[in-house]
């Protein structure tokens, strides 16, 4: 991407980099409030079918993927003006969405310093490998990496047990800052969680808070993998790696239908966001609408972005994301 391309872009972002108090406000209200009358509602529904209480879990699920943003930009310094009022917010609803608020802005700031960079990876991403990485790992790793990458475990089990239990032990990565955040949240969650159930049993506490963890982590994660593993997207080793060029074509346009992208915060606007982290969530459709350079970005859509569960590894030779099937290729290309 040429220089006077860069400013153009840059300098597009400006106007939408700032925040809005009463925007704020309001959505704090309209996030929180529907998020605690459907834990209630899901604790009434356990009188009346289970079945009930889990359809009421993705919805109350929605509410927490939408907490979530708010957290996400609080740790960016875009929710309010003030960072003491972004950290105390950014630390509750960490309780609430059981993630050590300034732990988990440690590793996001180093996510977008180094999204794209092959020789950066590891902290705040989705593992992935290059193809030669995999064929020169032994293998018992090649077996694990398999295991990992797997749907169920990527998407399903791997976010439940990251957000339940990963994020409880994280003590020896962190450190300052970030390890008294993982104590003092550990502490809040046990603590609500034993208020809550010395009123509702622990039983009907169980059951309302599993399923709606399990399903928002599950849905959190996709849309992590989803803004940074699809087909064409930018990666690139460091010495030509370029921050603009991997904000822009290494983070995807996510086109959601209105109520996703509601619960979702516009956060689908992903290379518009990692562009200009400063701006606020409730501005990126704004900023995209009113730039048509913005929309030289080809979205992904619900339907096409499930390709992208097949895409395992990176080919550094034809730059680009590959699955298992490529080594199928690869192997009957060297016996030819």
């Amino acid at each position: 991407m040429k220089d006077a391309e860069k400013r153009t872009w840059r300098k597009a972002m400006g106007p939408y980099e700032t925040t809005v108090l009463w925007k704020s406000l309001w959505q704090t209200i309209n996030t929180l409030v529907p998020y605690a009358a459907l834990w209630y509602l899901m604790y009434l529904s356990l009188e009346v079918s289970y079945v009930l209480t889990v359809g009421l879990a993705f919805v109350t699920a929605g509410f927490v993927i939408r907490s979530f943003i708010i957290l996400h930009d609080c740790g960016h310094g875009s929710f309010f003006k003030s960072q003491k009022a972004n950290n105390f917010l950014g630390s509750i609803i960490g309780v609430l969405t059981f993630t050590p608020y300034h732990y988990w802005t440690y590793e996001h700031s180093i996510h977008h310093a180094t999204s794209g960079d092959l020789d950066r990876r590891s902290v705040g991403d989705i593992k992935t490998w290059t193809v030669d990485e995999y064929l020169g790992a032994p293998c018992w790793q090649r077996i694990r990496y398999r295991f990992y990458r797997n749907p169920i475990i990527l998407f399903v089990v791997g976010p439940f047990l990251l957000f339940l239990i990963g994020y409880r032990l994280p003590l020896g990565k962190a450190v300052g800052r970030q390890r008294r955040s993982v104590i003092r949240t550990n502490f809040a969650i046990v603590g609500l969680a034993v208020l809550i159930s010395s009123v509702i049993g622990v039983k009907a506490y169980v059951l309302i808070q599993l399923p709606v963890l399990m399903i928002s982590s599950s849905i959190g994660v996709w849309m992590f993998y989803i803004q940074h593993q699809f087909e064409g997207v930018y990666w690139e080793r460091h010495r030509k790696w370029d921050y603009l060029t991997a904000a822009l074509e290494g983070s995807s346009f996510y086109k959601l239908p209105g109520v996703l992208r509601w619960f979702t915060g516009n956060i689908g606007y992903h290379h518009i966001h990692h562009l200009g982290p400063r701006v606020p969530n409730y501005f990126l459709k704004k900023c995209y609408d009113e730039n048509p350079l913005f929309r030289n970005i080809k979205p992904i859509t619900l339907c096409s972005s499930l390709k992208a569960v097949c895409l395992h590894l990176w080919d550094e030779e034809r730059r680009e994301l590959v699955g298992w099937s490529h080594l199928k290729f690869l192997r009957s290309a060297q016996v030819s």
